[in-house]
């Protein structure tokens, strides 16, 4: 019961052909629906209505991040839990929203707005679901299988993790401590993989960026291709993370929202403990071959 996995990103564009353009043609996401303001997108391995919503608005930035939930009731439960933390929930009905059903959502104490919602419109993936084939011809770009997590950035992420543990109930996989022990970044599974969500320090509400999950190393080495051919402003890698021991590119669209590819990692079991990596292991913990940090990879979207 409870939170299943990350269901959809909602971010601002200020130039919706742009946006779209970009991530149906280099990246090969599908566009499934758009109204007057919004392009609604999805990976050819994900059976539901959208995990990318692009939202036409003045400025560049964050709007929400969706997570679905097991049960309908869970949306009752996890309202009544997350107003006894002290945070206001709203109600969005049914219909309201294309793609999904009826949703809460609530500001987090990482100052992002989140939403749960149960009720997701299923479109169906690009493969059969009776003996399907494994790959799919034709596909443009990237062409991700699927959404994978969302990095955020919040001025307390030790406040925050406790907020996303006993009132959501994540598990934290990996924790990064400064000099004093304090937690400056974390990262937090719900689908047994290394992380749905992490944290990192920075202005509450921002957007670090959000990652697509590829099957193997030698599709990252294929986007890298993509992305070079595409002209597309590459920001680390490939390379490896020593947190997650996942394999990865950060790159940005068009308008300046950094995106990521992503594979490998490990399958963290219920009894899994967590991982701590020290401050003055900071470069290799994030990228483990360079051992260092650019300063581009420490600026956000809010």
């Amino acid at each position: 019961m409870g939170i299943l996995r990350l269901a959809h990103v909602d971010v601002v564009v200020t130039d919706l052909d742009l946006a779209t353009a970009y991530y149906t043609e280099v990246i090969g996401m599908l566009e499934t629906e758009r109204d007057a303001d919004s392009v609604y997108l999805k990976c050819w391995d994900e059976p539901g209505h959208h995990s990318l919503r692009l939202v036409y608005g003045p400025r560049v930035g964050f709007d929400q991040m969706s997570f679905r939930v097991e049960r309908e009731s869970d949306l009752d439960e996890l309202e009544n839990a997350v107003q006894r933390y002290g945070f206001p929930v709203s109600r969005v009905s049914k219909g309201d929203r294309i793609g999904q059903g009826e949703s809460i959502t609530f500001q987090t104490p990482s100052g992002q707005v989140m939403e749960l919602v149960h009720d997701i419109e299923f479109v169906g993936r690009s493969t059969a679901r009776v003996n399907p084939s494994p790959v799919v011809e034709g596909l443009k770009g990237i062409a991700p299988p699927r959404m994978d997590h969302v990095l955020v950035t919040c001025e307390e992420v030790g406040e925050a993790t406790k907020f996303y543990e006993s009132v959501l109930g994540f598990r934290t996989t990996e924790q990064l401590l400064d000099g004093q022990g304090h937690q400056v970044a974390t990262w937090m599974e719900r689908s047994h993989s290394p992380h749905d969500l992490a944290l990192v320090t920075g202005k509450n509400g921002g957007l670090h960026h959000f990652a697509y999950w590829l099957d193997d190393w030698d599709h990252v080495r294929r986007s890298a291709d993509v992305l070079a051919y595409n002209g597309i402003q590459v920001d680390v890698g490939p390379t490896r993370h020593g947190i997650t021991r996942g394999n990865t590119i950060y790159f940005f669209d068009p308008l300046g929202t950094r995106n990521e590819v992503f594979t490998g990692g490990y399958r963290p079991d219920p009894d899994f403990p967590t991982i701590t990596w020290t401050e003055d292991n900071i470069g290799r913990a994030v990228f483990y071959y360079e051992g260092d940090l650019n300063t581009r990879f420490m600026t956000v979207h809010t």
